[in-house]
C-alpha cells in the first residue's frame, strides 16, 4: 500500500460512525450463546476473539466452550444495532436495557 493510499485509509476510518448495538456470540456444538453490547459493532468481535484465543476472557464459560470446541464452532452474528444518540450516558442506558431484553428473549448469558 502506498504512502497516500494508506492516509485514505486511515482518515476514511477515522470519519466512519461507529454503530452501537447488541451481538450474540454462539457456540454451535453446544447451542450456547452469550449475548453482550457494543458502542462499536464492527470492532467487538476482533476484541473479544483475541480475549479467547490469548485465554485471557473474562467470561468463563464463554472461555471454557472455546477451549472445548476450538472458534471454528462459534459465530459472531449482530443482533440489533441502536440508533444513534448524541448523550454518551444515554446511548449506554440504552445498550444495557437492550441487552437484558435480548438476554431474556434468547435465554443467553450476558457477557
Amino acid at each position: 500500500m502506498t504512502n497516500e493510499g494508506r492516509r485514505a485509509a486511515v482518515a476514511a476510518y477515522k470519519e466512519r460512525k461507529p454503530a452501537a448495538g447488541v451481538f450474540a456470540v454462539r457456540c454451535v456444538p453446544t447451542a450456547g450463546v452469550w449475548v453482550g453490547g457494543a458502542p462499536d459493532l464492527g470492532t467487538i468481535r476482533n476484541r473479544i476473539w483475541f480475549q479467547l484465543r490469548m485465554g485471557g476472557c473474562p467470561h468463563r464459560s464463554l472461555q471454557a466452550a472455546w477451549t472445548a470446541h476450538g472458534a471454528e464452532a462459534f459465530v459472531f452474528e449482530p443482533v440489533e444495532r441502536l440508533e444513534d444518540e448524541e448523550l454518551a450516558f444515554a446511548r449506554q442506558a440504552a445498550l444495557k436495557a437492550r441487552v437484558a431484553h435480548w438476554v431474556t428473549v434468547l435465554k443467553a448469558e450476558a457477557i
